[in-house]
């Protein structure tokens, strides 16, 4: 994929976030000017990796191995947001270099890259992890070491942390919502869960089973795991056709999506015949997957490419000029995006990129531009208000909106009996 900076394809995109950030005194400053105002040793008071005209980042995600599927996306979000503010003048005056680092679909990597991001190259915030097993795993690191994670992934909740922006959505905006919809608008009332054998399908499940059971009086007829990188479903499939589910509901991660969806699809379990519900298949997995074998199944999510808005043209333009015309945009994708601009936001409104202060100015803040429409931070829980979707997979690899929220719905990362 081709890797130019293309400056004339993010002129519109920077002047309208030029108009967000116009009540603001820090606009229309100079670089020089800004780094003259907020002096480092104003800025920087702990030590990080800040200069007179630098700011350094720390990316971490799965470049290599079997969620590289999915956390490519992200990479390549982060790098844009980051480029497009860069061009704007960056933060405070100072331009963001970003240190990259690669978790490689392990956990223990993920651990020790964190370790060194926050430890030795003393970064001043860092936009990583996929997985709920990533996030785990270098979440004490975080606290430890008081860092600052913008974790992109729609996962399971029961979860907060003043090192964390969690971005993505949880279970109340995914899980429940879309299970009232399937309960609703399909008429489901018995589920097939399948998961990867991981914290986030196994907790997402468990909450999952007990609204089913408790809140719809729908049952669950099977429920099964399987390791990452699993590709042999064919038994589980048989299972599935014996069991006859109202609705397969579906957590399977990474590169095991190809595998499941091409022998769903092999196995005459296809869209027109089967109701699927999945919360983990993004435009990024279909890309792998293939249109043709998810086409009829449905994702819900927070995001998707297809979304008719002003801000969302733009951010596919500027990621398609980017990356490639042939590049698609996903849930978790355009959930990375975010991070660098949020904090961006709140650096502005704390003064300084010390991260107790930049946590502290995380609550309320305001994306109006966001590619999903609008967003902001909730004031204490540090996740985002967003509106919940579903979409119909298409066979282009797209998705049709087939539901909306009306509203934004609250985040609620600790909702009451599914604990």
């Amino acid at each position: 994929m081709p890797n130019n900076f293309d400056e004339s394809a993010f002129d519109a995109t920077r002047r309208k976030l030029l108009k967000v950030l116009s009540a603001s005194p820090l606009v229309g400053m100079s670089s020089m000017a800004l780094a003259q105002q907020f002096p480092t040793a104003k800025v920087n008071t702990t030590g990080l990796a800040v200069t007179d005209t630098e700011v350094t980042v720390g990316q971490l995600h799965s470049a290599t191995g079997t969620m590289a599927i999915s956390e490519t996306g992200s990479i390549q979000a982060e790098q844009l947001a980051i480029d497009q503010i860069n061009a704007m003048g960056g933060i405070l005056g100072r331009k963001i270099k970003v240190i990259k680092e690669d978790g490689a679909s392990d956990w223990p990597t993920f651990a020790e890259k964190a370790k060194k991001l926050l430890v030795n190259d003393r970064v001043a915030s860092v936009y990583g992890c996929w997985t709920s097993a990533s996030r785990k795993a270098v979440l004490p690191i975080f606290e430890k070491e008081n860092g600052l994670l913008y974790y992109p992934t729609m996962y399971e909740g029961l979860e907060q942390s003043m090192n964390v922006i969690y971005t993505g959505q949880e279970a109340v905006q995914q899980i429940l919502w879309s299970l009232d919809w399937a309960n609703k608008e399909k008429k489901a009332k018995t589920y097939y869960l399948i998961g990867s054998d991981y914290i986030w399908p196994r907790t997402s499940h468990k909450i999952a089973r007990k609204h089913i059971e408790n809140k719809l009086g729908g049952k669950v007829v099977g429920e099964e795991y399987y390791p990452l990188g699993h590709t042999n479903f064919n038994s589980m499939i048989n299972k599935i056709k014996a069991a006859k589910p109202d609705c397969i509901y579906a957590i399977v991660v990474g590169g095991s999506n190809v595998a499941f969806y091409k022998q769903l699809k092999a196995a005459g379990v296809t869209g027109d015949k089967q109701f699927l519900l999945t919360i983990s298949v993004t435009e990024d997995e279909v890309l792998g997957i293939g249109g043709e074998n998810f086409n009829g199944f449905y994702s819900a999510c927070h995001y998707f490419q297809s979304i008719d808005n002003p801000n969302n043209k733009k951010f596919v333009a500027a990621f398609k000029a980017k990356y490639g015309a042939d590049a698609v945009v996903g849930d978790v994708t355009q959930n990375a995006y975010l991070g660098p601009w949020l904090w961006k936001f709140a650096v502005e409104k704390a003064g300084s990129f010390d991260v107790t202060k930049v946590s502290a100015a995380c609550g309320g803040i305001e994306f109006k531009d966001a590619p999903m429409g609008y967003t902001r931070i909730h004031n204490t829980n540090r996740h985002l208000w967003s509106k919940a979707i579903i979409g119909q997979g298409q066979t282009d690899g797209q998705f049709k909106i087939a539901a909306i929220s009306p509203e934004l719905v609250e985040p609620d990362p600790f909702p009451k009996g599914y604990q």
